[in-house]
């Protein structure tokens, strides 16, 4: 491959997500890439109350609607403010899934070429027992995937 024509950048408007962006920024830029901008609301939300089997179970999170239609306004605040650099339109999604199958998903239904994506800097029990968006997202991804790391966080051997 000698450029990436489609470049995405998935993120969690996180501290952490915000040290890869420089890179899809920098990256869509020198190739002339289209980038797009991801944000998955994480279906994790959905945790449900009730007592006993004959019980009225209620959603103890807000509805997913609501939820979609805050992360819209924040991507839409997030664009304004962090995507104006870029001299072509930055394509924008919110879904709603498990993030690292969203992201995938994604890749794949837009001929993505580039993941840029940061890394959390758990430890090395928790990501073993929990894994991470960025590490499910390397070894599954239909592109290649650049992810950085946070400078701030220091490397521990397991």
């Amino acid at each position: 491959m000698d450029r990436f024509k489609t470049i995405l950048y998935p993120t969690d408007f996180s501290e952490h997500s915000l040290v890869a962006l420089p890179y899809a920024l920098d990256l869509a830029r020198q190739f002339g890439a289209e980038l797009h901008c991801l944000h998955v609301v994480d279906e994790a939300y959905q945790y449900w109350l009730g007592a006993g089997e004959t019980a009225t179970v209620v959603p103890v999170v807000m509805p997913a609607e609501e939820m979609r239609k805050a992360a819209e306004e924040q991507m839409r605040r997030f664009a304004a403010e962090r995507l104006q650099e870029v001299a072509r339109e930055v394509i924008t999604k919110v879904l709603v899934g498990r993030p690292f199958l969203e992201i995938i998903r994604y890749a794949r239904e837009h001929g993505v070429d580039l993941i840029v994506l940061a890394t959390h800097g758990r430890g090395a029990i928790a990501s073993m027992l929990l894994g991470t968006v960025a590490e499910k997202v390397v070894r599954k991804s239909p592109c290649a995937v650049l992810t950085v790391r946070h400078p701030n966080h220091k490397f521990e051997a397991p």
